[in-house]
């Protein structure tokens, strides 16, 4: 009898995480998000290099068109295409999220990098023409020195905006802790060992 009331008071009883909770292997689109010196040295690599290509297309499309018009055309296009390599490789690990498709982020991620991207964009505007109202006629060393300085200091400010906030709740919880209980008697086990 005793032996039957230390069986039934000893077996652990584990909780387990639900299917598709954040810790379960099976769970597609689990995100393990890099740390913050990771994510900087990716976000000035793929930033960067948007940025130096969105410059030389700035310049070639400002032959044609006004230099406002043509910042804000390659701001939109350069824009998409940062946050999709953000979204792919800065802040989240190679894994694609179910039923995105060929975007990894949705709409909500689009328009809240647009909104970082629209302050960049101000920020390199106001730079160019400030530049322009002291020299009308720079040359393009200068106008793109001045340029990639804007750049550098908006892009700053984005890699805080979006890691701290656009891409914050991408990040993978902590994984539950399973914990071994003991199970208590039930009634039935103890009016069963008393008699």
């Amino acid at each position: 009898m005793a032996r039957a009331l230390h069986t039934s008071t000893s077996e652990p009883r584990e909780t387990r995480a639900t299917p598709g909770s954040p810790n379960t292997p099976d769970t597609p689109g689990a995100l393990d998000t890099p740390g913050a010196v990771s994510s900087f040295v990716r976000f000035v690599i793929f930033g960067g290099g948007v940025g130096l290509a969105s410059s030389t297309a700035v310049v070639l499309l400002a032959a044609f068109l006004p230099f406002a018009l043509a910042n804000a055309l390659i701001a939109v296009v350069s824009t998409v295409l940062a946050t999709e390599l953000h979204a792919r490789f800065t802040f989240a690990s190679e894994q694609r999220p179910a039923g995105r498709g060929l975007l990894r982020c949705g709409l909500r991620h689009h328009l809240q990098s647009a909104g970082t991207a629209t302050a960049a964009f101000a920020v390199t505007t106001l730079a160019v023409l400030v530049l322009h109202a002291f020299d009308s006629t720079p040359g393009l060393a200068v106008e793109q020195t001045v340029y990639l300085s804007a750049s550098a200091l908006a892009g700053i400010g984005r890699f805080l905006a979006l890691r701290l906030y656009v891409f914050a709740t991408g990040r993978k919880q902590p994984a539950p802790v399973a914990v071994a209980l003991p199970t208590s008697p039930t009634r039935r086990d103890l009016l069963t060992t008393a008699s």
